[in-house]
């Protein structure tokens, strides 16, 4: 089970920040930092100092590590032309010396679109696909020739396809809650499949969509990383769970239902159930920035059990 940090940094962090909690991951044997990609506080946080773009934020990043992987849950497609992001991705990418892992999504956050002049287009979904199939196909487009496309949104004509990835093919995620359309995008073009804060039961079922689509494909469903996105919180004992889970506003008992808290042994037991439902993967949502100590222990007594 490979354990990721994955952070919200639209609630309120510096690139400063961020960065600290890179090199902790880095540091305590994570096996990536991910962020997400907003640009509005969500809930009651006052969000100061203000957003940060998640790939400016990781092309900085990719500079100041050395191992972690980098990446996003998820990019969002209403913010970014794909062969802009195909470029950007590329880049930071060569950058990082091809560490960089693609999470993109078709965008929801309509408040977030009002705030800042960003179109919000009915059609997200099918615009998704669209994106998916412009981003790979740039990236896999042989050096010396060029990449066509003409869909219903998109158009792009006698693109040169440059510049290419550091990898041979940058790993691209694809998620969501979607009975029918998100496992098929998923089975088309997705090297993992992440669904995020679900339960055992719905990890399980959703897992099994997506393993029917990929067989459909006649790509076979193990050809597919899969991982779930959930919310921590541990603690050595009950009191610094509770003062963990009161500095980010959330209930202890509603954390332990929808997410991973209590004690590490807790925890490593809950992990284990979501491993038997199919995961592979876990990416650990920390909304504590400034709690380095909570990365030490689940690090040391959490991820040390695992591996």
């Amino acid at each position: 089970m490979d354990l990721r940090i994955f952070t919200e940094p639209q609630q309120g962090a510096t690139y400063d920040t961020l960065l600290t909690v890179a090199k902790a991951t880095e540091d305590l044997g994570f096996d990536a930092f991910f962020r997400s990609d907003h640009y509005l506080r969500m809930g009651s946080v006052d969000g100061l100092p203000g957003p940060t773009d998640a790939w400016i934020t990781l092309a900085g990043l990719a500079r100041e590590t050395k191992r972690i992987r980098l990446g996003t849950l998820m990019t969002a497609g209403t913010f970014r032309l794909p062969g802009v992001l195909a470029i950007q991705v590329a880049q930071v990418d060569q950058m990082s010396g091809g560490r960089v892992e693609l999470g993109l999504g078709a965008g929801w956050f309509e408040e977030e679109h009002k705030a800042y002049g960003i179109p919000f287009p009915k059609e997200k979904f099918a615009r998704l696909e669209e994106q998916l199939e412009i981003v790979t196909g740039l990236w896999a487009t042989e050096v010396g020739k060029t990449f066509d496309f003409h869909g219903t949104y998109y158009d792009l004509t006698e693109s040169p396809a440059l510049p290419k990835p550091a990898q041979g093919k940058v790993p691209v995620l694809v998620g969501g809650h979607g009975a029918t359309r998100t496992p098929r995008l998923a089975a088309r073009y997705a090297d993992e499949f992440n669904i995020p804060f679900a339960s055992i039961e719905d990890t399980e079922r959703q897992f099994g969509r997506v393993r029917a689509a990929a067989e459909e494909t006649g790509r076979g469903a193990d050809a597919l990383t899969y991982s779930n996105a959930l919310v921590v919180c541990v603690g050595r004992d009950d009191a610094e769970v509770a003062r963990r889970a009161a500095v980010i506003g959330r209930e202890v008992d509603e954390l332990k239902t929808n997410g991973l808290a209590g004690s590490p042994a807790e925890v490593v037991e809950k992990i284990g159930r979501y491993a038997e439902a199919g995961s592979q993967r876990i990416y650990l949502q920390v909304l504590d920035l400034h709690d380095l100590d909570h990365l030490e222990l689940i690090s040391s007594q959490v991820q040390s059990q695992l591996t």
